[in-house]
């Protein structure tokens, strides 16, 4: 059964994440662009995300779930690139964390936007560069 959300996921991927991407990672932008590797094919992938700085590292929201392509080369290669904020930072052990886990350690405003959206999956990253 092809749901909305569906619908949204395919927009964003075609259209919407290309565009993005331009402008995702920069000094002063909301958006970050997380670097990662294709798991059969080994193509070098960008996309763009929301992050979150926490002290080790970053929190990603998961709003489309967790069987989206970006997430599982990042879980398959076990690191990845995060650039955010002009910044690029090496990530390590990520992790699918849930949203009671992820929550406490956002951003009060974040907070309340991802829970109106329901999130119930978050990927914890640890940065390297701190």
């Amino acid at each position: 059964m092809v749901t909305i959300l569906d619908h949204v996921r395919v927009f964003n991927k075609r259209l919407l994440n290309p565009l993005m991407l331009h402008l995702a990672g920069r000094k002063h932008w909301y958006a970050s662009v997380i670097e990662h590797t294709g798991r059969s094919s080994g193509a070098h992938y960008a996309t763009p995300v929301a992050t979150e700085r926490v002290s080790d590292g970053f929190i990603i929201p998961l709003p489309y779930g967790v069987d989206v392509d970006w997430l599982r080369n990042v879980l398959a290669a076990g690191h990845a690139t995060i650039r955010a904020d002009g910044q690029s930072y090496r990530v390590v052990e990520p992790e699918v964390i849930s949203a009671a886990s992820a929550t406490p350690q956002l951003r009060p405003e974040r907070r309340r936007t991802y829970d109106l959206f329901r999130i119930k999956n978050y990927l914890k990253v640890k940065s390297e560069q701190t």
